[in-house]
């Protein structure tokens, strides 16, 4: 049997591909909204950051986010961005740590 193909996804502020797993998605949603997905499955247009701050104070200097969701996104959405991604930034290590324990077994 063939190994599964592992989907790889680049970072909008380093440009490092990545498998899609290690990557958080940002999506912009029908209704304009701009937010942070941990499931990956919500509708929108979506971008995704390594699970750095580093990246994401990157993409917000270079406005990475605003050409990959194809709308200007405000200062106020970053700053709202960067306090949920502080947020789920151990969230999303805890869950990395439990998908590679997982595949060790």
């Amino acid at each position: 049997m063939r190994p599964r193909k592992i989907p790889l996804r680049k970072c909008v502020a380093c440009q490092e591909m990545k498998p899609k797993k290690e990557l958080i998605r940002v999506v912009r949603t029908p209704d304009e909204a701009v937010l942070i997905d941990l499931t990956g499955k919500k509708a929108g247009r979506g971008a995704y950051l390594c699970g750095q701050v580093d990246c994401f104070r990157l993409a917000k200097k270079s406005r990475a986010l605003d050409r990959a969701l194809k709308q200007t996104v405000g200062p106020e959405i970053y700053d709202q961005l960067a306090q949920d991604f502080i947020a789920v930034e151990d969230e999303f290590i805890a869950g990395k740590d439990e998908m590679d324990d997982d595949e060790e077994a």
